[in-house]
């Protein structure tokens, strides 16, 4: 691959966003480049689900065939690397990358999803994915009916909460405040035989990242068999804020119903752009920015 070569489009991540948004340029014969790092950001779960077709099948499996299909077009080139800086130039933008390699587009997809903050608790990236999961529509069918917890802030563990009840009849949410919750809250919680315990999580006893217990700083232990959690998280890269892309309340890239961010002929899909974590949404996102990223080209040349 040349150095400096001009594409009409460089996508940033090459999970499932950033292959539909490319499966969608190659189709329209756009010359596009794909940079991904190989760290996706559900790297640690053994299992995909709630995505039609694909239902049960490992993240990898998902990728790898995904990768696959998109590379059989001929105007799609894929570069394992690191997108390091990027900035404004008269005919788009100029990405720089972690090989020291040098690319220019017309417009830029980010597809580079966010990056998890773990709490501080022993083990807890050992479960993560596999036990302590995230989403009820993406675990929450296989880890119906077990005992079960919520680790979260109070408006997010209210919010799960209403999710999982429905899933599980033994439910515990789990803070070191109590009075985070209000007495509205812990009303809804009684209402619905949800406990709420006020401790703080210390370890997670497990056996291959599958839960067998939680161990508190009093000293106590508590069996459990999942556990939800709400983590803060950062974006992935820091390109999009480097170029000017805001970001909204919650973190996320700022987009419209067209994907677009705030910077004219920069657009954003997957994790990086919306709360909905899901294989689905990904591909979703990436095909509306390809599409989309296509139609601004039309509207220039033609």
């Amino acid at each position: 691959m040349q150095e400096n070569i001009n594409f009409d489009a460089i996508i940033i991540g090459g999970s499932y966003a950033g292959l539909s948004a490319a499966m969608a340029l190659g189709r329209s014969l756009r010359r596009a480049l794909i940079i991904d790092s190989g760290m996706p950001c559900n790297r640690y779960t053994p299992h995909s689900h709630n995505f039609i077709t694909q239902d049960g099948n490992t993240p990898s499996e998902i990728a790898a065939l995904a990768k696959a299909q998109v590379l059989q077009y001929e105007t799609i080139d894929f570069l394992h690397d690191t997108a390091t800086s990027g900035k404004k130039i008269e005919q788009g933008f100029e990405i720089r990358t972690g090989c020291n390699h040098v690319f220019h587009a017309r417009k830029i997809i980010v597809a580079t999803g966010i990056k998890d903050t773990f709490p501080n608790i022993k083990e807890f990236d050992a479960c993560w994915g596999k036990s302590v999961i995230h989403c009820p529509y993406c675990h929450g069918y296989e880890f119906r009916d077990k005992k079960t917890a919520i680790l979260a802030s109070a408006e997010k563990a209210i919010h799960l909460a209403g999710l999982v009840n429905n899933l599980t009849a033994d439910l515990t949410l789990i803070s070191s405040k109590e009075s985070d919750f209000s007495e509205e809250h812990k009303s809804k919680l009684n209402q619905h035989n949800i406990r709420l315990l006020t401790k703080e999580v210390q370890e997670i006893i497990h056996q291959n990242g599958q839960i067998n217990a939680l161990l508190f700083s009093d000293g106590t232990v508590e069996n459990f068999e999942a556990v939800y959690a709400a983590v803060p998280f950062i974006q992935h890269s820091t390109i999009p804020e480097q170029l000017g892309c805001v970001l909204n309340e919650t973190g996320y890239l700022q987009t419209n119903s067209f994907q677009e961010t705030s910077v004219e002929g920069i657009f954003a899909a997957g994790d990086c752009a919306g709360m909905m974590r899901s294989v689905a949404y990904a591909v979703s996102t990436g095909n509306i920015a390809g599409a989309m990223l296509n139609h601004q080209l039309v509207q220039e040349e033609f």
